[in-house]
């Protein structure tokens, strides 16, 4: 009787864990959607190094740059595409 009650209440717990997950990552999505590139920007690529002026690249080359850094760097797409939208749009 006391093996079905630890499975019961293990089950329980990995299930509120997998919620807890899910709202979690939400909420960083909604902080994340809510930045703007130039955030982005400063907060992700300027922690590692200095970054060059926006009119430096071309926007095709910042869109190739964007691509290359987002594995270094371990940003979404989202953020990516923001980071990348704001260099260009400054070029």
């Amino acid at each position: 009787m006391k093996a079905i009650t630890n499975k019961i209440f293990l089950t329980i717990l990995v299930a509120f864990a997998a919620v807890a997950c899910v709202f979690d990552s939400c909420v960083a999505s909604k902080a994340v959607a809510a930045k703007s590139g130039a955030q982005l920007w400063g907060e992700n690529c300027q922690r590692c190094h200095n970054t060059p002026s926006p009119s430096t690249f071309s926007p095709d080359q910042w869109k190739t740059i964007g691509m290359h850094m987002q594995t270094r760097a371990l940003i979404t797409d989202v953020e990516r595409d923001k980071i990348v939208s704001f260099l260009q749009q400054r070029n």
